[in-house]
């Protein structure tokens, strides 16, 4: 465990997103203990609930509420938005962590392919959804979960859901919305510059989150082979948590963060020409093309 100045944190709020499983699951349960009000997103009832009821159980938590919605379609992101604003009011960080990887193409019912919807779409959404109740909030922060898998990622700007076959298209797919969330991120944090509102990515390491449990055989072997060198899902969560809620981490932004600290992204993720036409493709792809008009791009 590294160590850092949790604060407590009664009267504030705060959402994550992917909270029932692996690394949004050990962030939970960290920040449960700081006394905020802390609103956990996962797309299984049944889980959620098990997990709003472990945490309310901790020492030191403050007001538990659980959301489902599946965050993959941006009608259910729009509703959770939505139900947050008339039931809490005020938002002093965000937590943008669910991810998926998957190892068959399909799209959703409004016409994303998955591993997109779910691991850039949603961050994009929900962020520019809840925006202004972070600059109300302000010093207020966003984190977004990446992964070092962005090291090998690159844009296919001709083909960004992967309509065309292309071999181990799962893992260029998945690689591919990793290097996203970081370019999404340098972009955001210089649309927030002077709000006092910060953003940051951050490369939790490799961890059995199990969140590849349902591609296959290969892929569980891959998981199995690899498990001496996995971390537990609670020193992969240390990060989010430091990022979220340390003292340390005040006024740190545009970073992509690894073991609590700056750490070095691909030459890729550096590209602001790229960060910003994905951030103009993000704003057509969930139609809110005016949402962050007024501010620095």
């Amino acid at each position: 465990m590294i160590a850092f100045t949790k604060r407590r944190m009664e009267g504030e709020v705060i959402l994550i997103t992917g909270a029932t499983r692996g690394i949004g699951r050990g962030a939970a349960q960290e920040i449960a203990t700081t006394g905020a009000t802390l609103i956990v997103v996962g797309r299984s009832h049944e889980r959620t609930k098990e997990l709003v009821s472990e945490l309310y159980k901790l020492k030191g938590a403050g007001p538990i509420h659980g959301e489902v919605c599946d965050l993959m379609l941006q009608s259910e992101v729009h509703a959770l938005a939505d139900r947050f604003r008339t039931e809490h009011g005020r938002l002093d960080v965000l937590i943008n962590n669910a991810g998926a990887i998957f190892s068959q193409r399909e799209v959703t019912v409004e016409g994303f392919e998955r591993t997109w919807a779910l691991n850039h779409n949603a961050y994009f959404l929900l962020t520019t959804l809840l925006r202004d109740m972070l600059f109300e909030n302000a010093p207020a922060r966003i984190v977004n979960t990446a992964s070092d898998a962005h090291q090998i990622g690159r844009m296919c700007w001709d083909d960004l859901q992967f309509a065309k076959r292309r071999p181990l298209w799962g893992w260029r797919s998945y690689s591919q919305s990793k290097l996203a969330n970081v370019l999404f991120t340098r972009q955001l944090a210089c649309l927030l510059k002077g709000s006092k509102v910060t953003a940051n990515a951050v490369h939790p390491g490799f961890v059995n989150t199990g969140f590849n449990r349902n591609n296959g055989v290969l892929a569980k072997a891959m998981m199995l082979l690899s498990r001496p060198i996995q971390r537990h899902d609670s020193i992969g969560a240390e990060t989010v948590v430091w990022a979220a809620i340390s003292e340390e981490a005040e006024g740190l932004t545009g970073e992509y963060l690894y073991d609590c600290k700056p750490s070095k992204t691909s030459n890729r993720a550096k590209d602001m020409v790229a960060a910003a036409r994905l951030w103009d493709l993000s704003e057509d792809m969930t139609a809110t093309k005016s949402a962050w008009v007024g501010h620095n791009r």
